[in-house]
């Protein structure tokens, strides 16, 4: 828990920062660092080790990368849209439920997209078995 909390802290900050002087040096070290977790959870490089990792199987992809979280963020905004009309047509419990319900939702949708992210860019870089890399979800 404690490495994916280092993974989170320091890809937040790291983009965070490069964001500050322009968005495209954040958004390109936010794709270089995209898949750290999973590289951290499937092959336990360590912190460092994983963002490392990361970034090699990121290279030459970042394109599609940026593609696929693109899509992914722009439906989560409708989708949040949608809610925002809901908690203003019904307001109280109703509306935080279904707030709460959507935001779970899309946090593993981005969890799931990740994961699946890092398994595609293994198969392609190194040629490494779907069912090798199952484990990941096991």
């Amino acid at each position: 828990m404690l490495p994916t909390l280092g993974i989170g802290l320091l890809v937040g900050l790291g983009a965070g920062l490069a964001s500050i002087a322009l968005l495209v040096p954040g958004i390109i070290l936010w794709l270089g660092w995209c898949v750290a977790v999973p590289v951290l959870i499937q092959e336990r490089l360590g912190v460092f080790g994983s963002m490392s990792r990361s970034r090699v199987l990121t290279k030459g992809n970042r394109w599609p990368l940026f593609g696929l979280f693109l899509i992914l963020m722009v439906i989560a905004m409708v989708i949040q849209w949608v809610m925002l009309a809901v908690i203003v047509m019904f307001g109280g419990i109703i509306a935080d439920v279904a707030a709460a319900l959507v935001s779970t939702v899309l946090s593993m949708v981005l969890s799931v997209a990740t994961a699946v992210s890092y398994v595609e860019l293994r198969q392609v870089k190194e040629g490494t078995s779907v069912e090798e890399l199952s484990q990941i979800f096991s």
